[in-house]
């Protein structure tokens, strides 16, 4: 599917089309990219084997999670694993970046996913972030789902790697992401 704008108006959309390439193809796992955790909440209950990545804290605000209370609050009743954690696609290498200029080849990855599309740079991201953490098996072909901004447009079959070995991450298929880059 191809939206013809990214962006969370999507949302509902990729949402069903992720869980319904779930079910067509056997696929256990769903990680999924929420900031607030609000687009986790819609997944929750409907997915078996749902994992939230969110915002490092920090991400925005020193010290302050993106990830709104309540929302941690429903996850966490549902017993729907919350990942925060540096971000594999930027992380120290930012940080290096911003204090001496010049660019790492990590940022050059992260830029060359987002020619696709930011919500597939996300999705590639979240899912080695979930494997690293251990909350998905290694070699299992998983759907990651993420968006441009807020929300959902894009969601991936995805067969990830670890950090270590990123580039033997490998892209099965694109279940939805938007037409339009921005």
């Amino acid at each position: 599917m191809y939206w013809d704008q990214p962006g969370p108006e999507n949302t509902r959309n990729t949402l069903e089309a992720a869980l319904a390439a779930a079910q067509q193809r056997g696929i256990r796992y769903i990680v999924v990219a929420s900031s607030s955790g609000a687009t986790a909440v819609q997944l929750a209950g409907r997915a078996a084997n749902l994992i939230c990545v969110t915002y490092v804290s920090g991400f925005r605000n020193p010290g302050q999670m993106a990830l709104l209370p309540e929302n941690r609050l429903l996850l966490e009743k549902q017993g729907i694993p919350i990942l925060s954690t540096t971000h594999v696609l930027s992380g120290a290498e930012r940080g290096i970046s911003r204090k001496f200029g010049g660019v790492n080849p990590v940022e050059i990855m992260a830029a060359a996913l987002r020619m696709l599309g930011q919500g597939v740079k996300v999705c590639v991201e979240i899912a080695v972030m979930a494997l690293d953490a251990g909350l998905i098996p290694y070699g299992e072909d998983i759907i990651a789902v993420a968006g441009t901004g807020t929300g959902a447009d894009t969601a991936l079959i995805i067969r990830p790697a670890h950090g270590a070995n990123i580039l033997d991450t490998y892209i099965a298929e694109i279940i939805a992401k938007p037409r339009v880059n921005v």
